[in-house]
């Protein structure tokens, strides 16, 4: 296995010049305040195609021979890997077949479509990206049709490490670290190729949702294992099982990578958008995430020292913002839900509100689950806390009151219910 190297990833820059554009490298003020760090954002989501995707789908058609062009391509992806496929197909007038999970926002579907327009045939088949890539394959065996790996590959690697190119360039000097989400590997891999060669001493930071942090585990286990279970939540970087190619780059320079919950995701997504007006999906913002993730590992650098995040994507679907609020509102502890069995008696209710609820408590569900008997009966009950602190007191007042409630946990199956 021959891996790639950073010369690889310089002939895939002259591939994209003229045609991916150098995305912005931008300080920013927000996290370099909150980490004490001198923080940059390499905005991927600024890029035609609303993430880096482009870049390594591009440099591998465009590298194609004539007639494997001829044959056309087939992809398969969550979204941004297949908007990168339709947008250098469309480039370089070659025919495409895009299988994507039925987990793929619509709005990544509609982007698909535009930037193919009539060269890609999209095909929305399987839950995980792992069944679209079988899909994908038994039309490659059937047509001939050439497989372009959303990370699986050197030609894909090669094309996502110009992103690292560009930011030692644009940087005019080397960053203390790079922190780049991780899916399958590619962008992590690609990075990795052009930082040890080119600046070895830049610690690379790689971060992956916690349910779906199968670089972890394919580190750990000395090989890519398929993870029993994935929350498709972070769609961008999802994936069940990391490449064989991208592992192996990972595998021999062995950089940091570290995990991050979910929720914490839809915190930071919230502050990208409210703060600094940048609309980023939840993988985009897996890295900057990172940087405020205190159990992660401490901080990524020394204070004051120069480190570059990758905002790899901006392709969110403005319907998933309610999921986003919540997770990020039970993430910071301000939301709760309970099933409290309520006596079928005048006035129950209004003790409820008078004696058990705070001052700056809110109500935000209250859903009658079924009447038990014709003494109680149960009700969903959300709670919004003004603060944290807020939670043990309300805890105290339940027990006292003489109501029967029980905690919906999290982790509980009856937590699937609010979302």
């Amino acid at each position: 296995m021959q891996l790639p190297t950073a010369s690889d990833v310089e002939r895939a820059a002259g591939l994209l010049g003229g045609v991916v554009g150098t995305s912005p490298l931008q300080h920013s003020a927000r996290l370099s305040a909150a980490t004490g760090l001198d923080v940059w954002l390499k905005r991927e989501d600024l890029q035609e195609v609303r993430s880096y995707k482009g870049r390594g789908a591009y440099s591998l058609i465009a590298g194609l021979s004539a007639a494997e062009q001829q044959r056309g391509v087939t992809c398969a992806s969550a979204g941004n890997h297949a908007q990168g496929v339709a947008f250098a197909c469309s480039r370089l007038g070659v025919r495409a077949t895009i299988f994507l999970p039925r987990t793929t926002p619509r709005q990544k579907r509609t982007r698909i479509a535009a930037l193919g327009g009539r060269f890609v045939e999209v095909v929305v088949d399987g839950d995980t990206y792992d069944d679209a890539a079988l899909r994908s394959r038994e039309l490659a065996e059937a047509t001939g049709a050439v497989v372009v790996p959303a990370f699986d590959d050197p030609r894909t690697i090669a094309g996502q490490g110009t992103v690292a190119l560009e930011i030692l360039q644009q940087l005019g000097r080397a960053p203390a670290a790079v922190v780049a989400p991780v899916g399958g590997g590619g962008l992590l891999a690609g990075t990795l190729t052009v930082l040890a060669e080119r600046a070895p001493r830049v610690a690379v930071v790689g971060v992956e949702p916690a349910g779906a942090a199968s670089m972890t585990a394919a580190l750990a286990a000395g090989a890519p294992v398929e993870l029993e279970a994935v929350d498709s939540f972070v769609d961008g970087a999802a994936v069940r099982r990391v490449g064989d190619w991208t592992h192996a780059v990972a595998a021999q320079h062995r950089p940091e990578v570290r995990t991050v919950p979910e929720g914490l995701v839809c915190v930071e997504m919230l502050d990208l958008y409210q703060s600094d007006g940048i609309i980023a999906e939840p993988a985009g913002a897996l890295a900057t995430a990172a940087l405020r993730d205190s159990s992660a590992g401490g901080p990524v650098a020394e204070p004051g020292a120069t480190v570059v995040c990758v905002l790899s994507g901006g392709n969110n679907d403005v319907s998933r913002y309610a999921e986003v609020v919540e997770r990020a509102l039970v993430h910071e502890g301000l939301r709760h839900y309970f099933l409290v069995e309520f006596p079928q008696e005048p006035g129950a209710l209004r003790m409820f509100l008078d004696d058990v609820l705070g001052p700056d408590d809110d109500i935000v569900l209250f859903e009658y689950v079924k009447r038990s008997n014709r003494e109680t009966g149960p009700a969903l009950v959300g709670i919004e806390l003004q603060r944290p602190a807020d939670y043990a007191p309300l805890l105290e007042r339940m027990s006292t009151s003489g109501i029967r409630v029980e905690v919906v946990e999290p982790t509980s199956p009856q937590f699937r219910m609010v979302q």
